[in-house]
């Protein structure tokens, strides 16, 4: 029984409160044998959906989950998975017939079944330099998977500060909510932006650098650092973090202009 089934018969008198409440407590968490507890409960609580870390699990464990999670939600985001499975699990779901969302230079992979709805906020993502694109597609397909319309733009960073103008212009035009930059190297893309824009930005350090500060230690120490006011900034790759705290921040400021 789904939740609007529950709702449903608790209208219809055909369960009582009591027994409603035990339901949708049976029906937020889903074990999968010994490999897995899904937290299928989530779009419905928070707006976010499954996340599934796939990079430890293998390939039978992670088609399993998807399975038992697409048969209580409509959406689950599939995050770094392998290179030699991910192919496989682009076949299986269109073995099953789901739908699927790719992006570039990202193992990341949203698989749904009924079209998703803009019905959210609107966000736009910028990331400093193609080796950092794989980061900001990743939170583009979370922002996508919360209901929100994105503006991606993507090789604007500040070896070349002339092309972030037009981009926040752009921005601006379009009335995006929240701001997520991608950058590594010395990350000090996300401080401009953020003393350019007048929404909120999420700064996501990327591994990508080299030498001293190498790995996003250099980018991450750089956006805390910030001087910068109203700059938010998440872990070193952590582009299902910002998309998810971006699309929270978009889908609530579209909620409240509906007031």
């Amino acid at each position: 029984m789904n939740i609007e089934q529950i709702f449903q018969s608790l209208q219809d008198g055909k369960i009582s409160p009591s027994k409603a409440r035990k339901l949708l407590s049976l029906y937020s968490i889903e074990k999968i044998g010994n490999i897995a507890q899904i937290d299928t409960g989530r779009k419905n609580r928070k707006g976010i959906p499954e996340v599934i870390l796939a990079e430890k699990k293998h390939l039978s464990d992670l088609k399993k989950i998807i399975t038992k999670t697409l048969s209580k939600n409509n959406e689950v985001l599939v995050s770094r998975t392998k290179q030699k499975d991910y192919p496989k699990i682009l076949e299986f779901a269109k073995k099953n017939k789901y739908k699927i969302k790719k992006g570039k230079n990202t193992t990341a992979i949203l698989i749904y079944k009924k079209n998703i709805k803009k019905t959210g906020g609107k966000v736009g993502i910028i990331a400093a330099g193609t080796s950092d694109i794989g980061v900001g597609e990743e939170a583009r397909l979370v922002c996508e998977s919360m209901n929100c319309d994105c503006i991606s733009s993507y090789d604007v960073g500040i070896a070349g500060l002339h092309r972030i103008f037009p981009v926040l212009k752009q921005f601006v035009e379009a009335e995006v909510d929240v701001i997520i930059v991608v950058a590594g190297m010395e990350g000090a893309l996300a401080s401009i932006v953020s003393s350019i824009a007048d929404v909120p930005v999420i700064g996501v350090p990327t591994s990508i650098g080299y030498g001293y500060g190498e790995k996003g230690v250099a980018a991450l120490a750089s956006m805390l650092q910030s001087c910068s006011l109203g700059l938010t900034v998440v872990n070193i790759d952590n582009g299902v973090g910002a998309g998810a705290a971006a699309a929270n921040i978009a889908s609530r400021i579209k909620n409240k202009s509906k007031c």
